[in-house]
């Protein structure tokens, strides 16, 4: 590039005596030439990410190849959670897989087992949330105020409406909805509502690692939100229980179904690094892979966001304990956006709207 520049400026610099003061002076337009300079400057500089942006691009679009995609990914400009202002992609989604159907999640009656049931988190573990256990929850929890069963018919209260969900999935829960079993179908979401999600092409790590945000922790390979941890204090501090399906799933009537445990529903891309496979991608940009290596062990030394660095991987995460209700710990880098509103620009600096 040197013998470039050098013969770029011998073509242009014709030099003149001044008869009077035998200064030198030069013909040659310097503004332009340092604009013309710099520009090819910062194209070469450019070229390099360009490229790395378009591989990025097709690995996500084959890694989503299980998703229901209604647009993207494309390349957006984007401003990330911690002001950084970068490229990101940006992918539209059915909010609902399309391997299997949702649920179920409540049981209607005392005598309802596993397979009218869906899960519920606690103390670490998986607990199966049929007939028998909604009608012990007073001893499960140690608090006679629980209550979901009618004594004399077995009957569980659930919320069997779009009405009925949307007083009860909420954190101030209708007082009406107080000892019911929560749950929302896929169904009562609009016809055709999708999530749209912006994630920085290159991540743009933290000092340490912060709370995850509003946009959740990532996105799975088949398109449905991993969500951050489910607000349990609120749900059980209203004597109501949301149980997920045991994908670990259920509907929010804002946001569509999401994930809030990692179980063994989710399809992984082909493990070429014996990690386990990967089943998502955080919102920070890093890579998420299944909870246990391919030979069942546990990932060596995870920090306390469930990621490590690897000489084959570099960084990336692994998917929590599904009994944890933490699919990741913390976000390890700056996160990008999530969003109803396809045509939104994504800055993660702000706070969105409530529903």
């Amino acid at each position: 590039m040197h013998s470039t520049m050098c013969s770029i400026w011998s073509r242009k610099m014709k030099l003149q005596v001044s008869g009077k003061t035998g200064a030198i002076q030069s013909s040659m337009d310097f503004p332009q030439f340092r604009r013309t300079a710099l520009t090819t400057v910062a194209a070469v500089l450019v070229l390099p990410f360009q490229v790395q942006a378009q591989s990025t691009l097709a690995e996500v679009e084959s890694f989503f190849d299980a998703a229901q995609i209604v647009a993207g990914p494309a390349l957006v400009d984007c401003t990330l959670s911690g002001g950084t202002e970068t490229t990101c992609f940006s992918i539209t989604v059915i909010a609902e897989p399309s391997s299997y159907t949702p649920g179920p999640w409540c049981p209607t009656n005392i005598t309802d087992g596993p397979d009218k049931s869906g899960i519920w988190l606690e103390d670490g573990k998986v607990h199966v949330a049929d007939g028998a256990f909604m009608q012990n929850l007073s001893t499960f929890y140690d608090d006679d105020k629980w209550q979901l069963s009618d004594p004399s018919t077995g009957k569980i209260n659930v919320t069997d409406s779009l009405e009925a969900c949307l007083a009860a999935a909420r954190p101030d829960v209708d007082p009406a909805y107080t000892n019911h079993c929560v749950q929302c179908l896929v169904e009562y979401m609009p016809e055709g509502a999708t999530q749209t999600y912006v994630i920085p092409v290159e991540p743009q790590p933290l000092m340490r690692g912060r709370s995850i945000g509003f946009a959740g922790a990532g996105i799975a390979r088949n398109g449905v939100s991993l969500a951050a941890a489910a607000p349990t204090d609120a749900i059980l501090g209203a004597y109501t229980i949301a149980p997920f399906d045991v994908c670990g799933g259920h509907v929010n009537p804002h946001a569509g179904y999401h994930y809030h445990a990692v179980t063994d529903c989710l399809t992984t891309l082909s493990d070429m690094s014996d990690h386990g496979g990967q089943i998502g991608i955080a919102m920070d940009g890093y890579k998420i892979f299944a909870q246990n290596m391919t030979d069942g062990s546990t990932p060596a030394k995870l920090d306390r966001c469930n990621g490590h660095e690897t000489g084959d991987l570099g960084y990336h995460y692994h998917a929590g304990d599904p009994g944890s209700n933490a699919i990741l710990g913390c976000m390890s880098a700056e996160y990008g956006c999530a969003s109803d509103d396809p045509t939104a620009v994504c800055d993660a600096t702000a706070r969105p709207p409530r529903p």
